[in-house]
């Protein structure tokens, strides 16, 4: 019995361990498709291996040699693991331990990789923790049916209904395992294909050249936000529980509803278009008084109204609804999509292909409305339409729908509960009134004389602009306050609203204090 119960002891560190590495997988697939676990250690097994060894590798295996790879990161996972079982059922502690080492090895690779987030860190951690929780409850299971020889077995010998109660666990979590592997492999293949064709793709030239930018319009202050937000940085608010993944081959978006005639056109065509670049500055409805989600980002794409006018929208249509290839929907006023301002089916950022998390092949951008009712990432149909007789995502969760951007300003530095030398405090920050522009920017301390800023050139009216002013300060406890005016001489709101239904106003006020 002792020999069988070794090996059921490995058997359930093994079912464990395939357990914990398809949950750390599925977990990556959500949160990093780029960077796994499994992913990790092997880029970190082939920057290991000298040269010579990876010759003689791609000798033997040729372009197999990444499956070769994989799957002895995988035996030696399984080896690992039923070592763990082995251990645990030996003493209670020994087998967890050398899961939580083998996780710890995943997070180092995980985090130690070139393209490595910080959600990345997630998946190992996840990895272990599940393979650590199942282990021992395998093993106490067993335990109780065949326990070591030197224990006295369990009272009421409850042999018969101990050994059920384990393979009855050792099956559902190989059927659990199996499960997450296959939603694993199905999400890294499609990530995978958007991924290689995004970093092979060429973006086009812009017809139309991005606005210059001005001198003087970056201001020279350390803490204040960037003029141009980087891809990176550039905050992400959207419904989709995971990125979607779409080959651009296959891409098609679709223009239907009151319209003349339907129109659709692929990401091929789409790329052939006369493509405009601009300065745009977006900003998520969610984003409160001070808040940061907001980035302004150089962005490509062709002008929405050639599209539409293409197919022709017919007379009554206010409303355009957007919709995402997650399913999500945006009203967007028609009027704003065939203006002259610059509404893009936006295929580029920052000079670069649209990354996933931020709409890859195609989103919507519209300058001067939040991008609740406009800014729609994963696009696939323009329905032109009325708001009487369509509501998007939003507008049927007590949301507005229509969404034009309110003149908002914040401070960026010094930052609310900071401490303050004594003597000239530098004060700095953005304000933003999209398609509108900024015509003035004011300090007011402890609710005294407002105090104006030094605003530098906006890039254009529908991006930020950043502003400075230096206040001498005494030692004290001080309130701070900033407001934005537009260029059409309107301040903005002094009254506290919440962000529903159509964004928050107020102003932004920190706290300092100066020693």
């Amino acid at each position: 019995m002792r020999r069988r119960a070794g090996r059921w002891a490995a058997g359930a560190g093994v079912v464990a361990g395939a357990a914990g590495i398809a949950a750390g997988e599925l977990t990556a697939g959500l949160l990093s498709p780029l960077v796994s676990p499994v992913t990790a250690l092997g880029g970190a097994v082939i920057d290991a291996v000298p040269p010579g060894v990876k010759d003689v590798v791609i000798q033997l295996f040729g372009t197999a040699d990444k499956i070769v790879l994989v799957a002895s990161i995988v035996l030696v996972a399984a080896v690992l693991a039923a070592v763990a079982g082995v251990l645990e059922r030996r003493r209670k502690g020994l087998g967890l331990a050398l899961a939580g080492l083998a996780g710890i090895a995943g997070l180092t690779a995980v985090l130690t990789r070139a393209q490595s987030t910080p959600q990345a860190g997630f998946a190992p951690i996840v990895a272990a923790v599940v393979t650590m929780v199942l282990l021992r409850t395998l093993v106490r299971r067993l335990l109780e049916w065949a326990p070591p020889e030197d224990r006295k077995e369990p009272a009421g010998e409850p042999g018969p209904l101990a050994r059920r109660s384990f393979l009855n666990a050792m099956a559902v979590t190989s059927i659990a395992a199996a499960v997450a592997g296959v939603v694993t492999v199905v999400l890294t293949r499609a990530t995978a294909v958007a991924s290689g064709f995004r970093g092979s793709l060429t973006l086009p030239s812009a017809v139309t050249a991005p606005q210059p930018v001005p001198a003087g319009a970056s201001l020279a202050v350390d803490g204040i936000s960037p003029l141009v937000t980087s891809n990176e940085d550039f905050y992400r608010i959207d419904t989709a529980l995971t990125v979607p993944a779409i080959d651009p081959p296959s891409w098609k978006l679709k223009v239907t509803g009151m319209v003349e005639r339907e129109v659709d056109i692929d990401f091929a065509t789409l790329l052939t278009k006369p493509m405009t670049a601009r300065h745009i500055t977006i900003a998520c409805v969610s984003n409160e008084v001070g808040g940061e989600l907001i980035g302004n980002a150089l962005w490509l794409g062709w002008p929405v109204r050639e599209l539409l006018a293409m197919a022709g929208p017919q007379p009554g249509a206010d409303m355009v609804l957007s919709t995402s290839n997650d399913g999500w929907t945006a009203s967007t006023p028609l009027e704003v999509l065939t203006d002259d301002r610059d509404a893009l089916l936006a295929v580029g950022m920052n000079g670069e292909p649209l990354p996933l998390e931020h709409g890859f092949p195609v989103r919507m951008i519209v300058p001067g409305l939040y991008g609740f009712v406009s800014a729609t990432k994963w696009l696939t149909e323009l329905k032109v339409t009325r708001f009487a007789d369509d509501t998007a995502y939003w507008s049927t969760r007590g949301w507005s729908d229509h969404g034009p951007i309110k003149t908002q300003s914040r401070i960026d530095v010094p930052r609310s509960g900071r401490t303050a030398k004594a003597g000239t405090v530098r004060f700095g920050g953005v304000a933003w009134a999209q398609h509108r522009g900024i015509s003035r920017v004011e300090l007011r301390v402890n609710r005294g004389a407002w105090q104006q800023a030094t605003l530098a050139a906006g890039i254009s009216n529908d991006t930020w602009y950043q502003w400075q002013l230096g206040i001498d300060l005494a030692p004290g406890d001080y309130e701070v306050q900033v407001r934005a005016t537009d260029l059409t001489g309107q301040p903005q709101s002094e009254n506290r609203a919440p962000v529903a239904p159509d964004g928050a106003t107020g102003y932004h006020t920190i706290n300092l204090k100066v020693a």
